[in-house]
């Protein structure tokens, strides 16, 4: 074992991408997760999109790889079966192979006396091979030395563990067979030995590791999984930990990691390991030959790049020179780059990512005498022997497959291969196919996909286009024209933020950043718009802000003339504002994270804060409370209703200075509990608003004692508008009022039931207390003639408040 996991290549198989995996493993981000719904979204595009909107990696607790298996809370027994779920070419089965390689070196993992690797992909092989075997015999496969084995009770008597690597690669059909097999001699199809290992029927003491595309996780049932964990990639300390390793020479990592920081679509696509070594070798390249000029601006550009590099290698090695015109690399390798573009394109259209010989035949691919085949295809596409000597077939990623797709689909139209095109075009032909309208086609097929696997073949697609016809610009100004209307159209209120968000990344990839300043130009202007905001425009604003990292003063959605739906659109740029005015957005659980997740980042900006008309979700709740607990949260103004949350107040409060909890059914005891959980964190509020809280007379005997109880104490604006006080309630007050440690400079008591007898009691308590009374508001009370104490009161040179009656 030790032996098939100590070295690691990157990108083909040979001794010069050898490298032994430890020089260069860098710790990935591992979670606990949640077996969601199948994601609708392009998979590598929802990595840009969670570091963006959700940016919560600093706010989970990452599991290290080998303690997996380990107890979890208070649970005495360790995970039997764990579910991990990662996008193509995150680290997962490189976390395998570190996993097991750390156990064979008797550095983890200790407890369990054998691991046996049971690939998807190889599993699909033997399924073909034989119809029924043992689960014994199944392990023979895999593991020869183990058909010397007489006794299999031997194996019912150890810690064995059985990690199932790409379940997205699966073609057998789990849980559809109804056989139990519980003895490792009893024979069954492949598919029932397998469940019948993750349902406990067979080896019930063995450990479970399975890992999984997102999109295919929930083949497995989630009550035979204990824990779900989730590989988010490199945070950003990782990758650049990544890139010094990867690049010996200090000033040329340096260089490399500054250049990646300037494009935030290019930073954060690094969270993927797998890109961040395409980067690298493009960057790399590009800083050897001293051709700085030609740093890719562009996704397009940085995989053009990388094909150059790619096919470069190959006539190094077989034609002993080296190509630098790339027109020129691109037709000496014509034959079998089309083979090989043909063939990414027919299996992106059926979503596969893993190949058998026969797709390779299909697209004139023979990989025992094309000569073509070795040169080429082992630079940017994968073969592994594997059980019975049969060979499974990928590209180095899935991103690369999704170029070279567009590479074929690009010639195909300047080729006029019409039969090719038809997967865009499902009318009759044009009698001459315009480039505007193949390019409009095919973003419309991408928009009405709804798991956005077309989403990044479409920006390669645009951006081929771009770099192939300036002398066709008007052209292309039509497709630029087609993705604005779209964006631009407020009826498309099912365009997904995905959506959205890859919409501007087409624009970008055309160079065309008009899109991109319309939307700032909300930003920028101090009155109002003339028109409403788009749905996907408050998407793709609410991206720029956040990766642009530009700090905003004031998030106000409702500024925009938008529906509740595109104010939530906007939720996600709270992470990077000052204040964020969310009254009545009719916040939903997502939004409620998003907030939480603001207030928890370090460094958070975010110093108000108002939530109020929003009906809070039973859920949202924790959330909410996570993120005012949080000892990032700087919060200064807090507008909230939701009585729920009073608990968590305390710990912003040495920060907080104006609170308004008006319309929250905080009650006497409410106020008793949020009174004393402010007096014990030595709070610095100024303001403090309890307008229509359903409050007594019983709280302002609260309130009086928490206006005696400090001289530090700030507070020199008290609303207690349109609650029942009444005059019993005010003489209490009062007692607090006229102390001189008070320093209550504006008291509104409107509509609070106060009859001539609380008036007095105020006169009484403002000439004890004459000095910081500025403004007094009894409106909507019955003062009767005791109001003349208080207009006796004001007319003092001692007491200048104004009265409003």
């Amino acid at each position: 074992m030790k032996k098939k996991t100590e070295c690691i290549f990157e990108g083909k198989k040979d001794a010069k991408n050898k490298t032994k995996l430890k020089s260069v493993y860098t710790q990935l981000f591992i979670t606990e997760g949640e077996l969601n719904e199948v994601n609708n979204e392009h998979e590598t595009l929802k990595v840009l999109k969670d570091k963006a909107f959700r940016g919560q990696q600093s706010l989970e607790k990452p599991i290290n790889c080998n303690e997996i298996f380990s107890r979890v809370g208070n649970n005495e027994d360790p995970n039997k079966t764990v579910l991990t779920k990662g996008i193509a070419g995150i680290g997962k089965t490189v976390s395998v192979q570190k996993f097991l390689l750390d156990w064979a070196e008797e550095e983890a993992n200790k407890d369990i006396d054998c691991m046996f690797l049971l690939p998807f992909r190889e599993l699909n092989l033997l399924k073909e091979e034989v119809e029924q075997c043992s689960f014994h015999k199944l392990l023979v496969e895999f593991h020869p030395g183990l058909g010397e084995l007489k006794e299999t009770k031997m194996l019912e008597d150890l810690q064995l563990a059985f990690i199932f690597d790409g379940l997205d690669e699966s073609q057998l059909s789990l849980f559809k067979v109804d056989s139990m097999v519980k003895t490792l001699k009893k024979e069954a199809s492949v598919d029932s030995l397998i469940a019948n290992l993750i349902k406990r029927n067979l080896l019930p003491k063995s450990r479970i590791w399975i890992t999984s595309r997102p999109a295919a996780a929930n083949q497995i049932p989630s009550q035979y999984v204990d824990l779900f964990t989730e590989i988010r990639g490199f945070s950003d300390k990782q990758k650049e930990e990544y890139f010094r390793k990867k690049i010996p020479n200090e000033d040329e990592a340096s260089k490399i990691i500054t250049h990646i920081k300037k494009s935030q679509s290019l930073y954060i696509m690094c969270h993927i390991p797998v890109f961040c070594w395409i980067t690298a070798t493009v960057l790399q390249e590009i800083l050897i030959k001293k051709q700085e000029q030609d740093v890719p601006s562009t996704l397009t550009e940085m995989y053009t790049h990388f094909l150059l590099i790619q096919l470069n290698m190959k006539n190094e090695k077989y034609d002993k020179e080296v190509e630098r015109d790339f027109t020129k690399l691109m037709e000496s390798n014509k034959g079998m780059l089309l083979k090989l573009a043909k063939l990414a394109f027919e299996q992106l259209k059926k979503e596969k990512i893993m190949f058998y010989e026969r797709d390779l035949t299909d697209s004139g691919i023979d990989t025992r005498e094309d000569s073509e085949y070795s040169g080429l295809c082992a630079e940017i596409f994968k073969q592994e022997s594997i059980i019975h000597e049969k060979k499974v077939y990928c590209f180095i990623h899935l991103s690369l497959q999704e170029f070279l797709a567009a590479v074929y689909v690009f010639y195909s139209y300047l080729n006029k291969n019409m039969d090719d095109l038809q997967f865009f075009i499902d009318i009759e032909f044009p009698k001459k196919l315009q480039l505007d309208h193949l390019l409009k086609k095919a973003f419309d097929k991408a928009i009405d996909d709804e798991k956005g696997h077309l989403d990044l073949f479409l920006r390669f697609l645009l951006g081929m286009s771009h770099e192939s016809n300036q002398e066709r610009l008007s052209c292309l100004l039509k497709v630029i024209q087609h993705i604005k209307q779209w964006q631009n159209k407020s009826e498309n209120q099912n365009l997904s933020p995905e959506k959205a968000i890859n919409n501007l990344f087409c624009l970008l990839e055309l160079k065309d950043s008009s899109l991109y300043n319309q939307i700032m130009k909300y930003l920028n202007t101090e009155t109002l718009p003339d028109r409403s905001l788009s749905l996907s425009n408050c998407s793709a604003l609410a991206y720029i802000l956040v990766v642009s990292e530009q700090l905003l003063d004031e998030l106000n959605p409702k500024k925009y003339n938008t529906s509740n739906t595109a104010c939530r659109r906007l939720i996600p740029a709270v992470r990077c504002s000052r204040k964020a005015l969310l009254a009545g957005c009719e916040l939903s659980m997502s939004c409620c994270e998003c907030i939480s997740a603001a207030l928890q980042s370090e460094n958070s900006p975010l110093r108000e804060l108002d939530l109020s008309d929003n009906y809070t979700l039973e859920g949202a709740v924790k959330l909410l409370c996570d993120g005012l607990k949080s000892s990032h949260c700087k919060l200064q103004i807090l507008k909230l209703v939701c009585a729920e949350l009073v608990s968590a107040i305390y710990s912003i409060a040495p920060y907080l200075k104006e609170l308004d909890l008006s319309s929250n059914g905080l009650q006497d005891s409410g106020l008793n509990q949020l009174l004393t959980g402010l007096e014990d964190s030595y709070c610095k509020i100024k303001s403090l608003k309890l307008a229509w809280c359903n409050l007594s007379q019983k709280s302002c005997n609260f309130l009086s004692s928490f206006l005696k109880a400090s001289s530090e104490s700030q507070l020199t604006d008290l609303d207690l508008s349109n609650n029942d006080l009444q005059s019993s309630g005010i003489e209490l007050l009062s007692a607090g009022l006229g102390n001189p440690k008070c320093k209550v400079e504006i008291l509104s008591l409107s509509g609070c039931m106060i009859t001539e007898e609380g008036c007095s009691s105020l006169a009484s308590a403002l000439r004890s207390n004459p000095s910081h009374l500025k403004k007094l508001d009894l409106s909507y009370n019955h003062p009767g003639m005791s109001a003349g104490g208080l207009i006796s009161a004001k007319n003092e040179d001692s007491c200048p408040f104004c009265l409003c009656e």
